[in-house]
């Protein structure tokens, strides 16, 4: 087989968004974080494909969708290296590598079953103390809910 019959060819969306360059094996938490499986419009994702830049990367193209600030932020926590490509008329609008922002409001629970925040109607607050490793620091019980306690709201 020579190289050029390697590679896998998938079509363009006319409208949508491409989140590429997922880390590999994360591109089925942002499926769930984002409810891609229950969207009633065209969605196309590999995972583990060859990257000159990652070594390892996934991708995710959803017809006829744009995401929001908050759903861009849930990525931002799993999917630090993703890139967001809004596309019309098959030609690329925008292309935004995704931000972890110092500040997440409301998108994630706190691990600690104590908290106010799991206890009251209170909305929960972090500040994002390591951003390469995804610690975050409550407002309220000042825990630190790391990358592998993250529960999306």
């Amino acid at each position: 087989m020579n190289k050029e019959q390697r590679h896998l060819n998938v079509t363009a969306i006319e409208n949508g968004t491409v989140i590429d360059h997922i880390p590999a094996n994360n591109v089925f938490k942002v499926l769930r974080i984002l409810n891609l499986e229950n969207n009633k419009n065209q969605v196309l994702f590999g995972d583990n494909l060859d990257s000159q830049k990652y070594g390892k990367k996934g991708i995710i193209k959803v017809s006829n969708t744009v995401f929001d600030k908050n759903e861009i932020n849930k990525i931002s926590l799993v999917a630090p290296t993703a890139t967001f490509i809004e596309i019309r008329n098959f030609e690329v609008v925008t292309k935004k590598q995704v931000e972890v922002p110092d500040r997440i409001e409301r998108i994630v629970k706190c691990f600690n079953p104590n908290c106010i925040t799991n206890v009251e109607n209170v909305p929960s607050h972090f500040t994002v103390v390591d951003k390469k490793e995804m610690k975050l620091l409550c407002r309220y019980c000042e825990k630190i809910t790391g990358k592998n306690s993250i529960v999306f709201k």
